[in-house]
């Protein structure tokens, strides 16, 4: 499968993710007045959780133990939840973004770098992934 082909299943599979971890940021920020930079990290765990075993079976086919990949894939996941929380930090502290404006810009820019470290380390042993 080509690259890019594999980036708009991920990224649609993602969008799936987004929908776990939006909806988990603004329960908390809107329902018990979390702090927006907590809430979106407690978010990003329920988005990341759905996007490995969709991502697993779907857009990389893989066959890696779970172990490994999964190791593998929340590593990835706990690098983009430090770039999300400090792009949200950033945004809402430096800059007085709204939550959800500044959150929208973070999950792109962490969407394609996860997608990239994911296809060729994570995943990588699966020779469709190529």
């Amino acid at each position: 499968m080509k690259t890019s082909q594999q980036f708009i299943i991920y990224a649609g599979i993602g969008a799936i993710g987004t929908i776990g971890h939006y909806a988990t940021l603004i329960l908390l920020v809107q329902a018990i007045h979390a702090e927006p930079v907590f809430a979106t990290t407690i978010g990003f765990v329920v988005g990341a959780l759905i996007n490995y075993v969709l991502n697993y079976r779907i857009t990389f086919n893989s066959n890696k133990r779970h172990r490994e990949a999964l190791t593998k894939f929340f590593s990835v996941a706990a690098l983009g939840a430090v770039i999300n929380a400090t792009i949200m930090s950033t945004g809402i502290n430096m800059f007085h973004v709204h939550y959800l404006v500044i959150q929208v810009i973070a999950t792109c820019f962490v969407l394609a770098l996860n997608f990239t470290i994911n296809k060729y380390w994570t995943f990588a042993d699966n020779p469709s992934n190529q």
